[in-house]
């Protein structure tokens, strides 16, 4: 069965590479098509629709760095189209949260051992497309499970390896406007009665922790988001009691 492995930008080559080269190791029926010999300003869109058309599964590598790249988009819209296609992605350095239209629509997968088996089992799942017999559940457990250290320590390394910079995924102003769109509809009547001044200047100190946490020290989304979540718990009394719970409910979301 094909894999389409979309990539742009250094890091999300990568990744895509590991992908490519450790798939085949859990599903020998699997034939990934990865573009990494090729440059990104060569690259023959008939090629690709090609190869596109006979894959059953994309598999899009998204970081901070390449979210808007117009090849990511290109691919993404083309993979899309394909009626029998399963499109996901994998996020490196991002959390679900970050991805917004049209990569949003995609299934997406996070550097996690649960989440990336989730991801094999799609891909095996959708062998039968292909004519193929698909692995029985056990024994793609008992494969990923003895393959994984070695993914792992690859992706890791690449993790590591982030600019020092990452650009802001989301500004200030769209983090305070999801949080009080989460306000609204947790009490669509009260809309922002009892929210003070103090109340909008620590969400600003909130969201502006968040992105320093992220962008100046290399912190992760999940663990910024826990460590502004204890910062806030700690100004409880400061917060009206429904705007203090929609914070909370949005810093313990999935990020």
């Amino acid at each position: 069965m094909n894999v389409f492995i979309s990539w742009s930008d250094e890091r999300s080559k990568n990744v895509a590479e590991v992908i490519s080269d450790w798939l085949p190791q859990i599903i020998q029926a699997i034939e990934p098509w990865i573009s990494s010999n090729i440059a990104k300003g060569a690259r023959s869109t008939a090629e690709i629709s090609s190869e596109i058309e006979k894959s059953k599964i994309g598999i899009i590598c998204l970081t901070p760095e390449n979210l808007d790249n117009n090849w990511i988009l290109f691919e993404a819209g083309a993979l899309s189209k394909m009626s029998d296609t399963k499109v996901c992605t994998f996020l490196l350095d991002l959390t679900p949260s970050d991805i917004k239209p049209p990569l949003s629509q995609f299934q997406h997968t996070i550097f996690t051992k649960e989440d990336v088996f989730k991801l094999i089992n799609t891909i095996n799942q959708q062998l039968s497309k292909s004519d193929e017999k698909p692995l029985a559940d056990k024994t793609l457990r008992q494969v990923f499970d003895r393959s994984w250290p070695e993914f792992n320590d690859r992706i890791t390394k690449i993790v590591q390896s982030r600019p020092e910079k990452t650009k802001q995924i989301r500004s200030d102003r769209d983090i305070l406007e999801e949080i009080l769109t989460l306000v609204r509809m947790q009490n669509p009547l009260r809309r922002e009665e009892g929210l003070t001044q103090e109340d909008f200047e620590l969400l600003k100190i909130a969201a502006k922790q968040y992105h320093r946490l992220i962008t100046e020290f290399g912190v992760r989304p999940f663990e910024a988001s826990k460590s502004v979540l204890n910062e806030i718990e700690k100004s409880r009394n400061t917060l009206s009691p429904f705007l203090r719970q929609a914070i909370i409910d949005y810093l313990r979301s999935p990020k």
